[in-house]
């Protein structure tokens, strides 16, 4: 209870180190949704839209990767980008750029599952229709995802929700450098294993109030969507 007057104050007084922390946090997660979202989108669509021999394994496949352990993925980023890894020339390690890798390869398959159930169903729904207006194979797929946009704005919230709340595949891949690469979720970790429970708890509550924000704005968006659209 002492403690938290002490965490709004930092809030309050906009401490330099406070908001550097959660600034490169947003870059680095942000970043991430929209490498994720560029990868994830198309070849979600594609899993929904068209037939052929193992696509059941695939989507069994990127099911299970919903699922991956951020630590298992950091470890196998770590070695790409290490000296003697296949990538160690770009000097990658222990750089935001790193970082961003490793968030976007945990959300790439969530952003991908959500989108192949979305759009696989909508083509269900409206398959014969699309077909009877003559349109292309691709007019039909970008007319699903256009009819899809608020759905696949949810998916992004989720990639975001997952990627915002990272803390192993950051921390071995970037090493929590303090002003370079420290996050949020890896500075809250440090700050209460040294006892700056004040930092800690205000990374904290600027952390739910982010993921409430971007929450909020989505369902404002979407609602003004059916508006329209009603």
């Amino acid at each position: 209870m002492m403690e938290e007057p002490s965490a709004w104050r930092l809030i309050a007084s906009a401490d330099p180190a406070l908001f550097g922390i959660v600034y490169l946090s947003l870059k680095i997660s942000l970043s991430a949704v929209v490498a994720a979202g560029l990868m994830g989108f198309p070849l979600g669509a594609l899993l929904a839209f068209t037939s052929f021999p193992g696509r059941g394994a695939l989507i069994v496949l990127t099911n299970a990767f919903m699922g991956l352990p951020p630590v298992v993925v950091g470890l196998c980023v770590f070695l790409a980008l290490s000296r003697s890894g296949p990538l160690g020339s770009l000097g990658l390690l222990f750089t935001p750029t790193a970082m961003i890798i490793a968030q976007a390869i945990l959300i790439t398959p969530i952003i991908v599952a959500l989108t192949r159930q979305t759009i696989e169903d909508l083509w269900s729904e409206y398959r014969n229709e699309l077909l009877a207006m003559g349109l292309s194979p691709l007019g039909c797929l970008l007319t699903l995802l256009y009819d899809a946009r608020i759905s696949l704005l949810t998916t992004l919230l989720a990639g975001f929700g997952r990627a915002a709340a990272e803390v192993g595949a950051v921390m071995i891949v970037g090493g929590n450098i303090e002003g370079f690469t420290r996050t949020m979720t890896t500075a809250i970790a440090l700050e209460t294993s040294k006892g700056d429970l004040p930092l800690a708890m205000s990374l904290g509550l600027l952390l739910i109030l982010i993921v409430i924000g971007v929450n909020a704005s989505t369902w404002l968006l979407s609602a003004l969507a059916r508006r329209r659209m009603g």
